[in-house]
């Protein structure tokens, strides 16, 4: 599983705290305040996306994907620095934001804005807790499944993410799922979507499918059990084409 956001961030607020230890020992001590705040922010970031923790709440993020002012104010050094990361590694990395895995199906990256998604209007899944919904897509074709970077959707997240797919793919409206970087959460979602859509047998060989189109995937433990987990309640592909009909 690596690392993980929890480690990650963590780490990040050693290295604050050292920041602002070594400023206020310059006599600074004006200046090591807000690295003080910083780094109490990332240590309540690295608890909270902990797997025993996993509260994606705390950010704040409404399910239409925006951020309150206070969560904006209050968790500014995170929420400022996963944009800036996010856009940076963009551009370092040779890969697509996104890619088609079947006719109409998209995976991918955060569309910072409208002109990034891919075409034909699609509805979108966001399975990020820490980016916004470009204010250009429409919140009827917007659903958001807050998620901690590494972490996995819960089975019933997965399964609500999957009934509302459906009922669009069923409109004949494209779908994108996306995360941040279109690797882990966003897959594990699509794996369960191929399966109810009939394209794939299970999430396995649905986790093939998507890794022979867009390589760099990158799902962990966490992931492949919750898909486990979601695939023991799983509903056949024709059940769920049924109950597409009757919901649209």
């Amino acid at each position: 599983m690596g690392w993980g956001i929890s480690r990650l961030i963590g780490l990040k607020a050693v290295v604050l705290l050292s920041a602002a230890y070594f400023v206020h020992g310059l006599g600074m001590r004006v200046l090591s305040l807000p690295l003080i705040y910083a780094c109490m922010i990332a240590l309540l970031i690295s608890i909270a996306s902990h797997p025993s923790v996993d509260l994606p709440l705390l950010l704040g993020k409404a399910s239409n994907g925006s951020f309150p002012l206070w969560s904006w104010i209050m968790f500014s050094p995170f929420l400022l620095f996963i944009h800036l990361f996010v856009l940076l590694r963009r551009f370092a990395k040779n890969e697509p934001l996104y890619t088609e895995i079947a006719d109409g199906v998209y995976v991918g990256g955060w569309p910072s804005s409208v002109e990034l998604l891919p075409p034909g209007d699609p509805a979108v899944i966001d399975c990020t807790c820490e980016l916004p919904r470009s204010s250009t897509i429409s919140e009827n074709s917007y659903l958001c499944v807050a998620t901690w970077d590494t972490r996995a959707p819960q089975p019933s997240q997965i399964e609500s993410a999957v009934r509302w797919a459906v009922r669009k793919r069923s409109q004949n409206k494209p779908v994108y799922v996306h995360c941040a970087y279109g690797h882990g959460r966003s897959v594990c979602v699509m794996c369960a979507l191929l399966v109810a859509l009939g394209l794939a047998d299970d999430w396995k060989s649905a986790e093939q499918m998507i890794r022979e189109k867009r390589p760099s995937i990158s799902m962990n433990t966490l992931h492949r059990k919750s898909l486990e987990e979601w695939s023991k309640h799983l509903l056949s592909p024709s059940k769920r084409s049924g109950e597409s009909d009757l919901s649209s």
